[in-house]
């Protein structure tokens, strides 16, 4: 793409100028960088590879398994992940670092949560008395039930390779199960058409979302279930019936990384994106309709007193 090309071609001849010797320690081998399923991590990835790219390493993108992609760095067909979410990606991330070959590169500042919720025009109109509270739920399953609940009330859920059954188990442990069924989305963009449908039909939907996000400023509020602790999810020992914790996101890495391509890994090692860079990102897909590399040039290009101070 035109637009791309040219700020990065103008961008690495800056950088490049001050920043010779790093780019020589580099290695030429390509970065690998992992492309998952939700916007945000799509046009982060493009960032941080305009990053690289800019101080003159090569890079790659290949598509990757969200939970499988720490196996795949921990054996070197991948560099980095530079979204992981504590609840979701926490256990395979930890588990891959067990094994050796994976490394912690730093958090990003902004904390996250990932949950199910609800349009805050839900609540504003009192569509179910008593939301947030998750309690709630056992008096409005018809205001949530749609064609495919038969006749119960609807969770949708990401993809079902995000968590699995996490969210099955929690209206089981919860005595939610004659009232209410989880139906899972084919892709992240499919919860934010399900957003845009609810609203223009004015009926009510519950769908798994997450923070930061760009529905952070067209406003959605979590559902608060029972307190997030350690073991209280089925995989752990506890009966899920708890909700997801606050947590953080942060970047994974190879071990060969630091030593390969030092100066990108020193930039790598410093990134760190807030909650609003991160909806920022997400935004210039679900709202503008960019393409994930587009959007990431034009975040380069728009914010470079934000990430230009990594390189350095």
């Amino acid at each position: 793409m035109k637009f791309r090309n040219t700020f990065i071609a103008g961008a690495s001849a800056i950088l490049l100028s001050a920043t010779g010797v790093a780019k020589a320690a580099d290695s030429t081998q390509p970065i690998v960088i992992p492309l998952h399923n939700w916007s945000s991590q799509l046009v982060m990835a493009h960032v941080i590879g305009g990053i690289f790219e800019s101080m003159g390493s090569n890079v790659e993108y290949v598509p990757a398994d969200s939970q499988a992609v720490y196996e795949s760095i921990r054996n070197g067909d991948v560099t980095i992940s530079h979204e992981v979410w504590q609840s979701s990606m926490g256990g395979s991330f930890y588990n891959a670092m067990a094994k050796g070959g994976l490394i912690d590169a730093g958090t990003h500042s902004a904390a996250t949560l990932e949950e199910m919720g609800v349009p805050t025009w839900v609540i504003d109109e009192n569509l179910c008395p008593g939301l947030p509270n998750w309690e709630a739920l056992k008096n409005c399953k018809d205001v949530f039930a749609t064609a495919d609940s038969g006749g119960k009330g609807r969770w949708l859920e990401g993809p079902q390779s995000w968590h699995g059954t996490l969210m099955p188990d929690r209206v089981a442990a919860l005595g939610l199960g004659d009232d209410w069924t989880v139906k899972f989305a084919g892709t992240g963009a499919a919860l934010w058409a399900e957003l845009a449908s609810a609203k223009k039909e004015g009926r009510g939907t519950i769908i798994f979302n997450w923070t930061p996000n760009f529905t952070d400023a067209e406003g959605f509020t979590f559902i608060e279930f029972p307190e997030y602790t350690d073991g209280c999810r089925i995989v752990d020992g506890g009966d899920g019936s708890c909700g997801s914790p606050k947590g953080w996101l942060k970047k994974a890495a190879s071990y060969k990384f630091p030593k390969s391509h030092p100066a990108a890994y020193s930039a790598y090692s410093k990134i760190s994106f807030n909650t609003t860079h991160i909806g920022q990102m997400a935004a210039l897909v679900d709202l503008e309709n960019l393409g994930a590399e587009e959007a990431g040039a034009k975040w380069l290009a728009e914010n470079e007193a934000v990430w230009k101070r990594w390189t350095k």
